[in-house]
This record gives structure tokens, C-alpha cells and sequence, in this order.
């Protein structure tokens, strides 16, 4: 939550936040542009920060009825600093798949979230980290050990670096995308190829911040590639085979949602809602049962293949599908045997 307690003159002030209106940005009051922005902040605390000079566009205060125009720089400041900058150790249980001197592979259980950010200032995969490391070298970010992340909901595969060397090394792989890396996803409908490849920029959606859209002229976003692979054909949801060529946020939903398959119960891109099937009682009762065993995004980080940082060798890591993403899979196998028969 946003803290309005700030007395500009006697406090160092620490930038919490900072958004940079797009070119086609519509005016717009700055408490509801920073509302599009900024997760589990609610507009009365935004006004509040507004009113003690939290708020600033273009490094002026401003209230919170100010209109945002494009090119504007929207920043939140605070009188203490962030809190994902004061990490604190936590016994966090983790699952290591593979560890040495250099990288740790570790199978990230759904719902944890990856490090520290808004809403989240402890319990996170980064708190565990430094706990069982210490002295993890920091990303640009300031976040130990990544190099790349995953959705809080989304379970699977991460490698993490221990040394400045393989923070580096590890870096430009992801970059020069010479990594491997296959995520199973469940999706709604009967996708019509056995395989194919969606392109597509990705940015932020204009409509809604908090998702992320495709921008299939380029004009808008970062270059993004998704090839996929059906699995299994289960009626009215198909198991596919994701393999990222880039590494955008939310690639893999907003890639799916735009060639109209969303994943499953994935609620924030409207997967929790029925989007294939029949008008049946019988059939809805079905696929609620389906979002309780599974109550999170179809996603899991299946594969994940890199080299070695010292030793220049390839390795490649399995994780098996979870339990809740396998007992709703099983759910719909039944379904579709009894259908068919």
C-alpha cells in the first residue's frame, strides 16, 4: 500500500514506482492511470499519496485530478525505501533440483511468487535464496540470483546463478535465447494444427495494466515468439507443448488469448470463465470441479536447457507435471472417453 506520511524538505526520498505515459496515451486523472498500474493499490491511498506530494509527473507534485498526457513521467516516491530492497532471509522450504558451485535448478511450486515486489515483501523463492546462499551476486534489478522468472502461478523449472560469472554467462544465454525452455499448458478449445508457431509483439495492454496484449503489426511491444505442439486433444481443452523462442512477461497467456485459446482457469486473461463446451448443468458442475483441483493458470515449466557456465556443458532438466495440473487432466481424459463412447 502506498504510505502518505512524507515531509518533503526533511526526508530522503526513494522512487517506488516510475511509468512512462505511451505515445498514445488519452488524458488521463494520474490516480486512475497509477490504478491501471500499480497491483493492490486502491485509489484512496493513491489520493492520499497524491495530497502529501508522493505524486510526481515530470518531477512535479501533483494532485491526484492532474491528467497524464503521452511522454509524461508518473513516479511514486516514498519517505523509505523499497521494500524489495530489504530482503530478508526466510527458511523457505525449496526444491533443488541440481546444485554446484556456479547455478542452482530449482522446481518452483505454484503459487509462490519469484522475489519480492508490491503486495509481496517476504515469503518469495528470493527469500528462501538467500537464506540457503549467501552473498548472491544481483542482477540489474537488484534481484539475487535471477535470471530469469516465472508467474507466481505458473509451477516449474528456474535456474538461478550464485556467482557473478554465471549471473553474466547465464544473462546472455537467456538473451542470444541459445537456452531451452518447454512449458506444458492447458488451453481452452480444440486447436485446429498439430503444431505451429504465434508471433506477435507484447506490451502492455492500453485496456488493462495489469495484462499483457499482442501487437501483431509491431507497433507496439517487444518482438515475441511462442512454438507450440498439441499433446492431447481432450474435447473442449487441449494439452500443448510450449517451446519460447523469446522470454516476454505473460508470453505464453497473452500468445494463446490472441489466437483465441486461452489458457485454463487462467483468470486473470478471463480462463476461469467457460469458454468452450456445452450449456449443460451437468457439464458446468464438471469444469468448476476442474478449476477447484486446479486453481491457478494451466502452465508449468516442464524442460529447462542451458550451458553450463565453467564447464561448457549442456544441461537439461525434467520436471514432472504437478498434481493439481495431472488430477485436472485426468478429470477431462474421463470426460472425454464418456463423451466419445
Amino acid at each position: 500500500m502506498l504510505n502518505a506520511n512524507l515531509d518533503l524538505e526533511n526526508e530522503e526520498l526513494y522512487e517506488h514506482y516510475r511509468f512512462t505515459a505511451s505515445d498514445g496515451q488519452v488524458p488521463l486523472r494520474v490516480d486512475k492511470f497509477l490504478m491501471n498500474f500499480i497491483e493492490n493499490a486502491t485509489r484512496n491511498k493513491i489520493q492520499q499519496a497524491a495530497k502529501a506530494g508522493n505524486i510526481l509527473v515530470n518531477d512535479k507534485p501533483v494532485k491526484s485530478n492532474h491528467k497524464v498526457k503521452p511522454k509524461d513521467v508518473v513516479r511514486v516516491v516514498l519517505a523509505h525505501p523499497p521494500h524489495e530492497n530489504l530482503l530478508v532471509a526466510e527458511d523457505i522450504p525449496l526444491d533443488i533440483v541440481y546444485e554446484d558451485d556456479e547455478v542452482i535448478v530449482v522446481n518452483k511450486p505454484a503459487g509462490l511468487v519469484v522475489h519480492p515486489g508490491h503486495g509481496n515483501y517476504s515469503g518469495t523463492l528470493v527469500n528462501g535464496l538467500i537464506h540457503h546462499i549467501e552473498n548472491l551476486p544481483k542482477n540489474s534489478n537488484e534481484r539475487p540470483g535471477l535470471v530469469h522468472r516465472i508467474d507466481k502461478d505458473t509451477s516449474g523449472l528456474l535456474v538461478v546463478a550464485k556467482t557473478e560469472f554465471s549471473m553474466a554467462h547465464l544473462s546472455k544465454q537467456f538473451f542470444d535465447r541459445t537456452t531451452e525452455r518447454l512449458y506444458y499448458a492447458l488451453v481452452w478449445g480444440n486447436i485446429e494444427d498439430d503444431s505451429g508457431t504465434i508471433e506477435g509483439h507484447i506490451g502492455r495492454s492500453f485496456k488493462n495494466r495489469l495484462q499483457m496484449d499482442v501487437f501483431p503489426d509491431g507497433e507496439y511491444g517487444k518482438h515475441a515468439v511462442t512454438h507450440f505442439k498439441v499433446i492431447e486433444r481432450l474435447t473442449y481443452v487441449t494439452l500443448v507443448q510450449c517451446k519460447l523462442e523469446t522470454g516476454r512477461t505473460h508470453q505464453i497467456r497473452a500468445h494463446f488469448k490472441h489466437i483465441g485459446h486461452t489458457l485454463f482457469n487462467d483468470e486473470r486473461y478471463g480462463g476461469d470463465q467457460i469458454l468452450k463446451g456445452t450449456t449443460f448443468t451437468k457439464y458446468k458442475q464438471f469444469v468448476e470441479n476442474c478449476f477447484k483441483v486446479l486453481p491457478r493458470q494451466a502452465l508449468h515449466a516442464k524442460t529447462l536447457g542451458f550451458t553450463h557456465p565453467t564447464t561448457g556443458e549442456f544441461m537439461q532438466f525434467d520436471s514432472p507435471i504437478p498434481e493439481d495440473m495431472n488430477t485436472c487432466l485426468e478429470k477431462w481424459r474421463t470426460y472425454t472417453e464418456h463423451s466419445i463412447s
